[in-house]
């Protein structure tokens, strides 16, 4: 396979060499598979938790937030151990855990032992070390379009998640759902062992052995906020969007996958532009700075148009479009600023942040929606967030080269 640190070097190489395509499919459909089955419980998890003995709304939600809780607690330490035990076996670690999780969640009888398993499957925390995996095997010059078709695999598993999930449930029920995606973890850990090639020079590169505090260094700051803002965007997105759709536009909860697969599939064209621009730009960074400003156009626009569903649709693609870019484009820059001794540990300080940024967005929902401004609120008040992340990452410091 080729050396992505050496391959580096050659500028215009901008197509996958070596394993490399290999290697970014593989991850790619794991971490695809993974978010498939965290997904494939929002829809259906709140109404089975409140019907289980002791159960409520309160604790079913609970429930749901209970594995974001777990993946932000221990992303950094898998992200550790990642650094100095290697990628491949913390990561099969992770796969284990959640398999486990989920064989909890299908013998579960309480909402009680549902929420014990929730915390099970949120414990696998490998977001990081795949993420650092795939910067060990990929270029830096390509590494943007890698992570791009990781964000894709994301949404997709979304977007199939939207569209399974009810359709499981009513032919195998929600402990059916548990089994498969238990099924899905065991699948991933095939594909993690037969698949992923090993990168140059071994598991773990000789020297991660550093400590957390480069990690942590002010100068990754501006990544870490970003990703934040951005999946505070997301989530305070769908809070806002559903209610939009079901209590303004009046569309059945039944059919709001098809609003979503078609805003999805349209931001697909515009964002492989970006990255392509991204990859190909001196100034990539300038090119991020304009996607977040799109991000925080379409979030203040959607706060005018939540009673027209073309407007509304138009604003949710155009939102996409930046959030699949900048989610694709932030942990490409990042792997490229962190040392290569603390990459894993850089990125899962990054997924922590992820995760708390999706709490945030979902826990300022309620108060913004019910303020003066209304459901609009919602969207300002991420646009607000975006705005000032917009400004953060002018004082990150410039890429010295994709």
């Amino acid at each position: 396979m080729t050396d992505p640190a050496k391959a580096g070097s050659r500028p215009g190489r901008l197509r996958f060499e070596g394993g490399e395509g290999r290697a970014v499919a593989a991850l790619a459909a794991i971490y695809g598979i993974r978010m498939l089955g965290l997904f494939i419980m929002f829809p259906v998890l709140v109404l089975y938790g409140r019907s289980l003995p002791g159960g409520s709304a309160a604790l079913a939600g609970l429930a749901i937030g209970a594995y974001g809780l777990a993946q932000a607690v221990l992303q950094i330490p898998f992200g550790i151990l990642s650094d100095r035990l290697g990628r491949r076996p913390v990561i099969a670690l992770g796969l284990g855990l959640f398999a486990l999780g989920s064989l909890l969640g299908a013998a579960a009888g309480s909402i009680g032992a549902v929420i014990l398993a929730r915390v099970v499957q949120g414990s696998g925390a490998v977001s990081g070390p795949v993420t650092a995996l795939l910067a060990d095997l990929t270029r830096p010059a390509i590494r943007t379009r890698a992570m791009a078709l990781i964000g894709i695999s994301i949404g997709g598993a979304f977007i199939l998640a939207l569209v399974a999930a009810p359709l499981l449930a009513a032919s195998i029920g929600v402990p059916g759902i548990f089994l498969v995606t238990a099924a899905l973890a065991g699948f991933a850990l095939i594909v993690l062992y037969a698949v992923v090639p090993t990168p140059p020079g071994g598991a773990v590169p000789a020297r991660a052995r550093g400590p957390l505090a480069p990690a942590l260094d002010r100068s990754l700051w501006p990544h870490y906020f970003g990703i934040f803002a951005l999946s505070a965007a997301l989530s305070a997105t769908f809070f806002a969007a559903p209610l939009a759709l079901h209590d303004y536009l009046g569309i059945e909860a039944g059919r709001h996958w098809r609003t979503y697969l078609g805003v999805f599939l349209a931001s697909i064209p515009p964002t492989a532009l970006l990255v392509l621009a991204s990859e190909r730009s001196r100034a990539p960074d300038r090119i991020m700075r304009a996607g977040i400003a799109v991000l925080v156009v379409a979030l203040a626009a959607s706060a005018s148009v939540l009673h027209d569903y073309a407007g509304l649709a138009v604003t949710l693609a155009i939102f996409f479009t930046a959030f699949n870019y900048l989610e694709a484009r932030l942990p490409a820059r990042l792997s490229q600023a962190a040392e290569p001794s603390v990459r894993g540990a850089a990125l899962s300080v990054f997924a922590t942040a992820q995760f708390l940024g999706s709490f945030a967005g979902a826990a300022l929902g309620g108060p913004l929606s019910s303020s003066a401004l209304g459901l609009g609120g919602v969207f300002i008040g991420v646009a607000v967030l975006s705005l000032a992340w917009f400004f953060v990452a002018r004082t990150a410091p410039r890429n010295s080269g994709d």
